[in-house]
């Protein structure tokens, strides 16, 4: 992907980089109704679209929580907030994840809580999370993608592998969601990579494939003149040869004037596509679904941001607690 394709300026790192500390962690007691899920890729899994009013509230997201990644988030790293978008870093936008967690909360009895961790880099192969190819892989990119590797401590990967051994301590790891292919899913030599780091994750994590299944999401599909949706041929194969790994279809979720991609509305569609997936997987492990009683709920949350909303240079809009702001006529800015 070219730098045009890169939002936000390209990532200037707003504050000093400091070492994760498993420290900054909120206190929350364990509990295996705490479903937590590992979300990596490039710019579609940060997210490429401003998000509207009807993505900024829902009674869902008492139960829907995501967790700060990266360097910039600064002292916030390594804590959970409230799944307001950005998941991914604060010069992100709303992207599949945030359906994801949507619909779980919708469609999972009141019981269960979901906890997201979303790593992705703009424009990278999937070389960027293998723990054996990364280095090098980033020292032959040009400065904007390393910047965006830096605010993950030079290695997205070893950040998403040491916040996911946190997150263990209060629920359980349940899925894992890749949407990565525009850049390099063209032969099954990313078909062999994508399956080394996803055992490489249940490795470093104790998981069992069966208990941990990889939803992987096509890229903006040929229905919608997606400039990169050959890439779809590949990864429906990676499907194909394994049983834990599902594929997320994109048809018909609509893209953004580029083409690659997607609009606010198809990163809902497809998000949802991803939480129906689950969902089905979660249903046949015994999982509770939504009571009658729970689904009439009707209460309107308060809109109480304990995750704080930036503009394009990285000032702070909305500070945790406000509620949202009317900011130049709007209730709030994101890019």
């Amino acid at each position: 992907m070219s730098k045009a394709i890169i939002r936000i300026g390209l990532l200037a790192l707003l504050f000093s980089a400091i070492s994760f500390n498993g420290s900054n962690l909120k206190a929350a007691s364990y509990s295996e109704n705490n479903l937590i899920f590992l979300c990596i890729g490039q710019s579609n899994m940060e997210g490429n679209a401003r998000p509207e009013d009807q993505d900024m509230t829902g009674v869902s997201l008492t139960r829907f929580k995501k967790m700060y990644c990266a360097d910039s988030d600064g002292s916030n790293k390594g804590k959970w907030a409230t799944a307001y978008p950005p998941l991914c870093r604060q010069s992100t936008s709303l992207c599949p994840v945030d359906y994801f967690g949507r619909y779980l909360c919708d469609s999972l009895a009141s019981k269960y809580k979901i906890y997201v961790i979303v790593v992705a880099v703009a424009g990278c192969s999937i070389k960027m999370f293998d723990k054996d190819q990364y280095q090098t892989y980033i020292s032959e990119q040009e400065t904007w993608m390393q910047n965006i590797a830096n605010d993950y401590g030079g290695n997205p990967y070893g950040r998403l592998i040491a916040l996911a051994k946190e997150a263990q301590k209060i629920g359980v790891i349940k899925g894992v969601l890749l949407h990565q292919g525009e850049t390099d899913a063209y032969n099954d030599d990313w078909i062999t990579n994508v399956k080394k780091v996803y055992n490489n994750i249940l490795t470093d994590l104790d998981l069992k494939s069966g208990a941990v299944p990889m939803l992987v999401g096509e890229v903006v599909n040929a229905d919608q003149n997606g400039v990169c949706a050959g890439a779809n041929t590949t990864i429906a194969k990676l499907a194909k040869q394994n049983m834990t790994i599902h594929l997320i279809s994109s048809a018909g979720c609509p893209a953004g004037p580029d083409n690659l991609h997607f609009s606010a509305e198809g990163y809902r569609m497809l998000g949802k596509r991803y939480g129906e997936k689950m969902f089905e997987l979660l249903k046949k492990k015994g999982y509770d679904t939504k009571s009658a009683v729970e689904s009439v709920n009707t209460d309107t949350p308060a809109m109480s941001y304990d995750s704080p909303i930036y503009n394009i240079n990285g000032q702070q809009l909305i500070a945790p607690g406000n509620g949202i702001n009317i900011i130049n006529g709007h209730k709030y800015i994101f890019r």
